[in-house]
């Protein structure tokens, strides 16, 4: 495949560039092209959630609850 080359002001040149078919005549797969702008997306989000820690929490210096529950027996 040839293509005109166009220079900065928008207008022909002369020259024609000739391109790869196994990379541009290709039927594009639009589920791929989904899938990367989701992952770029969300990789430009910034991580800014955070969850409040046994020292962020607000109250006595006790455990706060016990690790284990115990079950008593009746008999």
């Amino acid at each position: 495949m040839e293509l005109a080359v166009i220079d900065i002001k928008g207008k022909k040149t002369s020259k024609k560039a000739k391109l790869n078919d196994a990379v541009f005549c290709i039927e594009p797969n639009d589920h791929a092209i989904y899938l990367d702008v989701k992952q770029h997306m969300a990789n430009r989000r910034t991580g800014n959630h955070k969850a409040k820690e046994r020292g962020d929490v607000r109250g006595s210096r006790r455990k706060i609850r016990k690790q284990k529950e115990i079950k008593e027996l009746e008999l």
